[in-house]
C-alpha cells in the first residue's frame, strides 16, 4: 500500500476491498446499490456541520468521501470514466463558470453573477435543454421549491421587488383561508402548497434558506420538548394526563431557561 497523500492511501484501500481476496460485500456493489448511502451519509454529515459538530463533520467528510471515491472506481472498472477525468472535469467546469476569477470578466452584483452562471450553464447544455433540466428529482419538497425559485430568478422570472412579493404572499395566504372556510379539502391542500412555495421564495429573497431555517426550527422544538419530558420526569408527571395549560406551563418554563434555544 502506498503512503504519497492520504487520497492515494484511501484509494489504495478500496483497490485493496475491490481487487482479490477482498471484501465480498464491496466487491457486490454497484453505482445504483450505493445511492441509498450517499445520501443517508450526507444527511449525517449535514446534521454534524448544522449542530457545529466539527470532529463528526470530519469523520462524515471521509464517509461521504469514501463512497463518491468508491462510486467512481467502480464506473473505472466498468471503463466508463477515470477519477482523474471527473477532477479534470470539474476543473474546468469551474473555470469555465468563473470567468469573473479566471478571465476577465467583471460582474457588478451578486445577482448579475447568478445571471452569468446560468446563462454559462445554459451554453454548455444541448440545445433545447430546460431552465429546470439539471433539477434533481429527488431533491426533498421544501429544498426543490428553493431552487426553483433561485434558478428561475437567475432568468429574471421573480416579482420586481421584496413589497411586490408581500403582496402576492398575502393573496396566497388569504386564497387559503378562503380555502379552509370553504371547507374544501382539495383546495386547502392546494392553496396551502401555494403559500408554502410562495414563502419560500420570500425567505429566498431574504437570504433565507426555507429548508435550513425549518431543519432549526424543528431542532428548536424538540429540544423544547425534551426539556419539558426532563421536568415532567422531575416533577413525577405523567406526560399522558397532561392537561394543554400545563403542557404551557412548561413550555414557557423551558423556554425561559432557553433551553433547547
Amino acid at each position: 500500500m502506498t503512503n504519497d497523500t492520504p487520497l492515494t492511501e484511501l484509494l489504495d484501500v478500496i483497490d485493496a476491498l475491490l481487487g482479490p481476496g477482498g471484501c465480498p460485500w464491496d466487491q457486490g456493489q454497484t453505482p445504483e446499490t450505493l445511492c441509498d448511502y450517499i445520501i443517508e451519509e450526507s444527511f449525517e454529515l449535514v446534521d454534524c456541520i448544522r449542530s457545529g459538530d466539527a470532529p463528526g463533520a470530519m469523520e462524515e467528510i471521509g464517509d461521504v468521501m469514501f463512497l463518491l471515491l468508491f462510486a467512481a472506481r467502480l464506473y473505472e472498472k466498468k471503463g466508463a470514466f477515470a477519477l482523474s477525468d471527473v477532477f479534470a472535469a470539474e476543473a474546468a467546469k469551474m473555470i469555465r463558470r468563473h470567468p469573473h476569477v479566471f478571465a476577465d470578466l467583471t460582474v457588478k452584483n451578486r445577482e448579475e453573477l447568478l445571471r452569468n452562471w446560468e446563462r454559462i450553464k445554459r451554453a454548455e447544455k444541448k440545445e433545447g435543454s430546460g431552465v429546470y433540466d439539471s433539477l434533481p428529482k429527488g431533491l426533498p419538497p421544501l429544498l426543490k421549491a428553493y431552487r426553483i425559485h433561485s434558478k428561475a430568478a437567475r432568468v429574471g422570472f421573480t416579482w420586481e421587488s421584496d413589497e411586490d412579493m408581500r403582496h402576492a404572499l398575502e393573496k396566497e395566504r388569504m386564497e387559503f383561508e378562503m380555502a379552509v372556510a370553504a371547507g374544501d379539502d382539495a383546495r386547502m391542500a392546494e392553496e396551502f402548497g401555494d403559500y408554502l412555495f410562495s414563502l419560500a421564495e420570500y425567505g429566498r429573497r431574504l437570504g433565507l434558506k426555507a429548508n435550513s431555517c425549518l431543519d432549526d426550527a424543528n431542532k428548536k422544538f424538540l429540544g423544547r420538548f425534551r426539556g419539558m419530558e426532563a421536568l415532567a420526569r422531575e416533577r413525577g408527571l405523567d406526560i399522558a394526563t397532561l392537561t394543554l395549560a400545563e403542557w404551557n406551563g412548561l413550555w414557557d418554563e423551558v423556554k425561559g431557561n432557553n433551553q433547547g434555544a
